[in-house]
């Protein structure tokens, strides 16, 4: 591959410094879509739980390539002849171009339209953007081969797990990413250790033996991380609030009410309609949409005024945890908050997170992630799980608890439209 005579660098707070020794990768980092990255939070909402989540999709972007370049260079650099050195560049475009496709507050913008960020990285890549004129620099079919990678069709196996699968970069860096700006220990491991003892073999990734507890500390990390800063029940709250927004004004457009939407570009309409292209998605923003939220807050829509002013100001949902869920029950609590004067379907979200924290592979079993897979010093392989009991113990789904988001009047003490047998029962335990 290209080497430019000097590199570039970037300051990052996480490695310390992020190298750019390949033109083609300063290329598109310089591309309007790549550069569009600093306009989406990484963490979407939970800024709201942990003020200093500001980080965006770029410096997490910038990340991910710097961990894959490391991997793929002391790969390279110790002879490893099970790595395709030819496929080098391509697993670090990939791994640049990972989340292009994500939009604003994507998670929550998914939930509503439909719309896959992995499906629009893709698109992104292979339309008719700038991103797709640097890639055609390198090869006419290179576009074609990083959305293969970024969607997992790529035929190298080896090369889609180092930048999606159990043991990647991306979760690498996000990880010490998101624990570095929300101010937690909870995502910290050893990364420099993992590095060390990845191993490319016979078309896989795996870990030498003697890394297992390196690789334990990184499942624990992402453990807590999912639990105590993902799941947290002000950022849920946080994106029950967006979801029901973005559901309301789509309700209103669908109804025709024009008027009642103050301010409504093209590529939130195309959004509503169904038919974004990649030019209106890519001026998709988090500025827009807040700007669009601060003219909804002051709208004719009583309901779609007041969940932007709540998202804009922070008075989120509170939240009650029942012991158990009780459909008679719901629906009493359902009727309470129409008597109260709310819509129940954007004023009541039962929520129920879960996170799988480590994949154990069953034969047979559909859509199951690849294990990690430790080597023994004999070349054989041994999963993960059988030989630790800290990744057994948090291996399969792992359940959070039932949550009730409401707006805080309906769980106040002696609220007259909730019954003592209901009010016991958000109580739970």
């Amino acid at each position: 591959m290209a080497v430019w005579p000097e590199e570039k660098v970037f300051k990052d707070p996480v490695h310390k410094y992020i190298y750019v020794q390949e033109p083609a990768i300063w290329d598109l980092i310089n591309t309007k879509e790549f550069q569009r990255l600093r306009r989406i939070r990484q963490l979407g909402a939970s800024f709201f739980t942990f003020h200093g989540a500001e980080h965006s999709r770029f410096s997490h972007s910038l990340g991910v390539y710097e961990i894959a370049r490391k991997i793929i260079h002391q790969f390279e650099r110790n002879g490893f002849s099970d790595w395709p050195r030819e496929e080098g560049l391509l697993c670090m475009c990939a791994a640049l171009l990972h989340d292009i496709g994500h939009g604003p507050f994507s998670h929550s913008i998914e939930t509503v339209f439909g719309e896959h960020h992995e499906a629009w990285s893709c698109r992104i890549v292979q339309g008719d953007t700038e991103v797709n004129r640097v890639l055609r620099r390198i090869d006419p079919s290179f576009p074609d081969r990083v959305a293969a990678v970024i969607c997992k069709t790529y035929p190298q196996e080896i090369v889609v797990s180092l930048v999606s699968s159990q043991l990647d970069a991306d979760r690498m860096d996000y990880l010490l990413r998101d624990a570095y700006c929300t101010g937690v220990n909870y995502g910290m491991y050893d990364l420099e250790r993992i590095l060390r003892v990845i191993r490319p073999h016979r078309g896989d990734i795996v870990v030498k033996e003697s890394g297992m507890h390196a690789v334990e500390d990184y499942l624990t990390s992402r453990y807590q991380m999912y639990w105590q800063v993902y799941f947290h029940p002000v950022t849920r709250s946080s994106e029950i609030v967006l979801r029901n927004i973005f559901a309301r004004a789509k309700a209103i457009y669908d109804a025709g009410d024009g008027e009642t939407l103050p301010f409504l570009p093209e590529p939130l309409r195309r959004l509503f309609e169904g038919r974004l292209d990649v030019e209106h998605y890519l001026a998709l923003d988090e500025a827009l949409v807040q700007a669009a939220f601060s003219l909804w807050a002051n709208g004719k829509d009583e309901i779609l005024s007041d969940l932007c002013k709540r998202f804009l100001h922070r008075k989120l949902f509170q939240y009650a945890t029942p012991t158990r869920m009780d459909e008679a029950l719901l629906e009493r609590l359902r009727e309470s908050i129409r008597r109260e004067g709310y819509d129940p379907d954007y004023y009541l979200q039962v929520d129920f997170p879960k996170d799988l924290s480590y994949d154990v592979y069953r034969s047979g079993a559909a859509s199951r992630k690849k294990p990690i897979y430790l080597l023994k010093h004999d070349g054989g392989l041994t999963e993960i799980s059988e030989v630790s009991d800290i990744v057994r113990s948090i291996s399969g789904t792992q359940y959070g608890r039932h949550r009730i988001y409401v707006p805080e009047r309906i769980l106040e003490p002696g609220n007259p439209y909730i019954t003592a047998e209901t009010a016991e029962w958000l109580k739970g335990e």
